[in-house]
């Protein structure tokens, strides 16, 4: 078995509304989506706050073949994810465009797409959720 690392976002509430967004800006498909109140053991008291059950605990999307793994988490406040960011490798320069473009409509372009000394097309773009989103073709194997 090969080791993976798989990112995994908490969005503090709006992970459902994720979901929707990276379905219809990504083309993503739904794998899982489990709420805490899908849980067959109930936890002891105080374990997760009040008001919890229509909450996502755990989801996973696939995102042109890779695998995006989120949650609502169970911290209020807004989202933080400023010191990290989703590389996604696709491809074709179509499918970057695309991707970057249709992120940066609720977002914000961080690099234009084109060629760069590491990949021969890549755009980075910060989405509505304030991910950063690395999208790239990668290099020919030499």
């Amino acid at each position: 078995m090969n080791s993976v690392v798989q990112p995994y976002l908490f969005f503090r509430g709006r992970c459902a509304e994720a979901i929707e967004y990276y379905q219809k800006t990504l083309g993503a498909k739904e794998v899982i989506v489990m709420h805490f109140k899908d849980m067959p053991e109930k936890p002891s008291a105080g374990t997760v706050p009040p008001g919890m059950d229509d909450r996502i605990m755990h989801a996973s999307l696939n995102i042109a073949g890779a695998e995006l793994m989120m949650s609502d988490g169970m911290s209020l406040g807004p989202t933080d994810f400023g010191c990290m960011a989703v590389s996604l490798s696709v491809p074709d320069q179509t499918a970057v465009d695309r991707m970057v473009n249709a992120l940066a409509k609720d977002g914000k372009i961080q690099m234009p797409s084109g060629k760069t000394f590491f990949s021969p097309y890549f755009g980075g773009v910060t989405d509505k959720f304030g991910v950063s989103w690395m999208i790239m073709v990668p290099q020919p194997d030499a």
